[in-house]
C-alpha cells in the first residue's frame, strides 16, 4: 500500500497548484484587459516614449509576479508528477500481485482497479499537467479553440505521468496534420476539444509555451 502521506503530499500539492492558478489567471485577466498591456505587450508608444495609458509601474509588478508564479507552478507540477510515477508504481505492483502465478496469465499494465485505492487511481488519470497561460497569436492552438487558463488533462494518449514532455512531443510530431483530442478542465469544467498539430508561421505544431 502506498504511504498515506503520499496521498496527502499530492492532494495539497494539487490545492496550491490550484491556487497558483487562480493567481495567475487574475493576473492574466487583468493583463489582457481591453486598453491593457497584455503579458508581453510593448509598453513605449510608436515614438518610443512611455505610455500615456497604462500604469507601467503596476505592469511591470504584475508581470514580474507572474512569472515568479509561473516557476512556482513548475516547481508544484514536478513535485507531483514524482508523487504520481510513486502512486502509479504501486498500482501496478499491487495489480501484478494479485495474480497467481501458476495461472499462466501475464498481469495487465492496466487491469482492473477493483483494488485499488479510487482516490489514488482519479489522482494518476485526471490530475491536469499543464495550463495554458500563454498562446501565440495566429497558432494552431489559439485558432483551434484553446484559450488562456485552460488546464490540460489529456492530450491524445498522453496523461500526467513521467517523461511528459518526451511524451507530449512524440504525440504531437506523430499527430502532426491531424486532429487530437483534448480533454480540458476550464473554469472548473471538463470539456472536449480537438487540435490539428500542424506546421505554421511559429514555433512548434501548436503555438504553446512547452515546446508544442
Amino acid at each position: 500500500m502506498v504511504a498515506p502521506n503520499v496521498k496527502a503530499e499530492t492532494m495539497r500539492l494539487m490545492d496550491r497548484r490550484s491556487a497558483l492558478e487562480a493567481e495567475m489567471d487574475g493576473i492574466i485577466a487583468a493583463l489582457s484587459a481591453p486598453g491593457g498591456a497584455g503579458i508581453t505587450g510593448s509598453l513605449v508608444d510608436a515614438e518610443g516614449f512611455p505610455r500615456a495609458d497604462i500604469d507601467i509601474p503596476a505592469v511591470l509588478a504584475q508581470r514580474r509576479k507572474l512569472g515568479e508564479l509561473r516557476n512556482d507552478h513548475k516547481d508544484v507540477t514536478n513535485k507531483i508528477e514524482k508523487n504520481l510515477e510513486v502512486l502509479h508504481s504501486t498500482r501496478l505492483t499491487r495489480n501484478e500481485q494479485s495474480i497467481p502465478r501458476s495461472s499462466g496469465i501475464s498481469a495487465p499494465l492496466h487491469g482492473g482497479l477493483s483494488q485499488n485505492d479510487p482516490m489514488e487511481e482519479d489522482l494518476v488519470t485526471r490530475l491536469p499537467f499543464a495550463m495554458i497561460d500563454d498562446i501565440a497569436d495566429g497558432s494552431p492552438a489559439a485558432l483551434d479553440g484553446l484559450l488562456l487558463g485552460d488546464e490540460i488533462v489529456k492530450f491524445g494518449s498522453v496523461e500526467a505521468g513521467g517523461r511528459l514532455q518526451e511524451r507530449l512531443v512524440s504525440e504531437a510530431l506523430t499527430s502532426e496534420d491531424n486532429q487530437v483530442s483534448l480533454l480540458i478542465i476550464r473554469q472548473g469544467s471538463p470539456m472536449n476539444l480537438t487540435i490539428t498539430p500542424r506546421k505554421w508561421h511559429g514555433r512548434g505544431l501548436m503555438g504553446l509555451p512547452f515546446q508544442l
